[in-house]
């Protein structure tokens, strides 16, 4: 069973477009900018080893494309989990401001 080793938060938005998608991005990206770990090197492991699942909340979950998101990570096991949460702000054009927030956890398998 892996081990779980760090979570990144991150929040991601799409101002006018509604675009769940795009505010994942946003937010996996805004988890991902903040450090640059070097985790595997540091337990002796390839890059590929890491079991990485990025759980993102959206008010719309089934609106986004997570096929469209692997490319963000250059090296993993990449899982999503998308669920109900982050926000919708309604703006008086009807469209509201999509808030998308993410948690991505990094896991390997370590002998104990």
């Amino acid at each position: 069973m892996p081990t779980r080793l760090i979570t990144e938060f991150g929040m991601g938005s799409s101002l006018r477009r509604q675009d769940y998608t795009q505010a994942a991005r946003r937010g996996i990206q805004d988890a991902l900018w903040h450090n640059s770990i070097n985790l595997a090197e540091l337990f002796g492991q390839p890059k590929e080893a890491m079991q990485i699942t990025v759980q993102i909340g959206v008010q719309q979950p089934d609106q986004v494309q997570t096929d469209k998101l692997t490319d963000i990570f250059p090296y993993g096991q990449i899982r999503f989990d998308v669920v109900h949460g982050g926000l919708d702000i309604p703006r008086p054009d009807g469209n509201p401001t999509v808030m998308a927030n993410v948690a991505i956890h990094v896991a390997l398998e370590i002998a104990r």
